[in-house]
C-alpha cells in the first residue's frame, strides 16, 4: 500500500522576513483547515540569514491566529529546489533568479499572484500596518485558490 506524501510547497520572496513567511504560515493553515498533508518553507533570493520576520509582518498574521514571531530569515538553496513540489515566488523577478541559479526548478516555480489575478504580491516592508494586512489578504487569497486545485490525497 502507497503511503501519503504530503505536498512540499516553497515560498519565495526577496529577503525573507515579510511576505514569504507569512505565506507559508498561511498556507500550512488552509491545509490544516483542509486536512490536508503539506509542509511549507519558505527563503529568499537575497540570502539574508538568520533575521526575525518584521514586526508588523507577525502582527498581522497573529490577528488571524498565524503564529510566525519563531521565524528566521534564510536564502534558497539547491537542496530547497529539490525538495519543493511547487515553488511560489512573489514577484516575476524572483522566479528569474531562481531559474537562472537552478535550470531545474523551472517547471516548478510559479507566481503566486497569478492565483489571484494579479501580477505580483507587493512588498510591504517598512510600511504600515495596513500594508501588511493588505499583503496577508492577497497573499490568502492566491493561497486559497492554488491550495483548492492541488487533489487532496498524494502517495509515494
Amino acid at each position: 500500500m502507497d503511503t501519503p506524501r504530503p505536498y512540499h510547497l516553497l515560498f519565495v520572496c526577496t529577503a525573507n522576513i515579510c511576505r514569504s513567511p507569512m505565506a507559508e504560515g498561511l498556507a500550512q493553515a488552509a491545509a490544516d483547515r483542509r486536512g490536508m498533508q503539506m509542509i511549507c518553507r519558505s527563503g529568499g533570493v537575497m540570502g539574508l540569514r538568520d533575521k526575525p520576520a518584521a514586526d508588523n509582518a507577525i502582527r498581522a498574521m497573529a490577528e488571524v491566529g498565524v503564529d510566525i514571531h519563531g521565524h528566521l530569515s534564510r536564502g534558497v538553496y539547491s537542496e530547497d529546489v529539490d525538495w519543493a513540489d511547487y515553488i511560489l515566488v512573489m514577484e516575476s523577478r524572483h522566479a528569474r533568479k531562481l531559474r537562472s541559479r537552478y535550470a531545474h526548478s523551472a517547471d516548478k516555480t510559479l507566481e503566486l499572484a497569478s492565483f489571484g489575478g494579479m501580477t505580483e504580491i507587493r512588498d510591504p516592508v517598512n510600511g504600515w500596518m495596513f500594508r501588511f494586512r493588505r499583503c496577508r489578504s492577497d497573499l490568502q487569497r492566491c493561497i486559497d485558490t492554488f491550495v483548492d486545485q492541488l487533489p487532496p490525497i498524494r502517495h509515494r
